[in-house]
């Protein structure tokens, strides 16, 4: 793919306007989005991730087009995971309903942040070391893995929250209980405490930080294009904050989505070794010479979203059912005199 330096200033330059007209001037009114305009909002920025593949696949071709949606599918499901636990951090950290937009803002700005770092130095790493492939396959292997781990287990909530680097803070430095708005710190008989919003900052830096490990290995499995990899996480950032307030409670109903992104992860990681292998002639026996075509990728992406998701509302609606049953059933012994 041929991206001249003219195209990468434009397509940053516009994609940057964009996001920071989101961020710095549609997120400063802060308030809780209704659902028409969350609604509004998601739809736009997916329509324009839409109309951008369009437009490389009437430029570039239709290979390139699927490879920037498979990699724009991956990065989105895996920010909507990113979502699920940043609703767990404020609810954990019980900050208020009208300040949760201001914090994800920034939590937005920070995966930027190290996903731009992140691209850059594994753009550097693949482009002098094939060998490269092979660590990042293992890794998503790994991550894939733990993600099963974690779902059988059924980890506390709290664990995701009170991690290494939200300890230090605590221990560190003197804080106050309540929220003082925006501010990160307030003075108190002439000493600075830190207040709640710095814990919740801390707890969705370093959540990103996290995910953005995750995050470049998968696409890169999808695409060796850094043109790609960068428009596809920029777009899958777009309107999160808005994704946030219009999913709701319909985050904490789609129960299998780590399952379905640990199959996601697990079959990029396999692609990623595949392709260590036929760029040292090691996989002449696998299927397609070692190189799994961008089809079957979109193919094994979108089927395992819509299964995915369609077995957790029906196991979700399932649950609710049962739970109503028991309800009722309950009642008439909750109001039945004790003799």
């Amino acid at each position: 793919m041929d991206v001249s330096t003219t195209t990468w200033i434009i397509t940053t330059v516009v994609l940057v306007a964009v996001l920071a007209l989101d961020v710095f001037v549609i997120g400063r009114n802060v308030h809780e989005p209704s659902m028409k305009e969350a609604g509004a909002f998601v739809a736009t920025f997916i329509a324009l991730a839409v109309v951008f593949g369009i437009g490389v696949w009437a430029s570039d071709g239709s290979g390139y087009a699927g490879q920037f949606f498979a990699g724009w599918l991956t990065e989105y499901s895996l920010s909507i995971d990113n979502l699920f636990i940043f609703l767990i951090i404020m609810t954990k950290l019980a900050v208020p309903r009208q300040l949760q937009q201001y914090a994800l803002t920034v939590g937005i700005i920070l995966a930027l942040i190290f996903r731009a770092v992140f691209i850059a130095v594994g753009a550097a790493a693949i482009s002098r070391f094939s060998w490269i492939f092979f660590i990042f396959g293992a890794f998503l292997v790994y991550t894939a893995v733990n993600l099963v781990r974690e779902y059988r287990k059924h980890d506390d909530e709290a664990e995701m929250v009170d991690n290494a680097l939200l300890r230090l803070v605590k221990r560190r430095f003197p804080a106050t209980d309540e929220f003082h708005g925006r501010s990160l710190s307030v003075v108190r008989g002439g000493q600075r405490l830190i207040t709640p919003m710095l814990f919740v900052i801390v707890a969705l830096g370093s959540t990103d930080l996290l995910f953005a490990l995750d995050s470049i290995p998968a696409i890169y499995g999808l695409t060796e294009e850094p043109y790609l990899v960068f428009t596809a996480n920029v777009f899958a950032l777009m309107g999160l904050r808005q994704l946030y307030f219009l999913l709701g409670g319909l985050l904490q109903r789609l129960i299998y989505l780590s399952l379905g992104l640990s199959v996601i992860l697990a079959f990029i990681g396999a692609k990623l070794v595949l392709h260590a292998m036929h760029e040292y002639h090691w996989a002449n026996w696998a299927p397609f010479d070692g190189e799994i075509p961008i089809w079957l990728s979109l193919t094994v992406i979108i089927g395992t979203l819509v299964i995915t998701t369609v077995a957790s509302l029906v196991a979700s609606a399932r649950k609710a059912e049962a739970d109503q049953v028991t309800d009722a059933s309950e009642e008439p012994s909750r109001l039945r005199p004790s003799a």
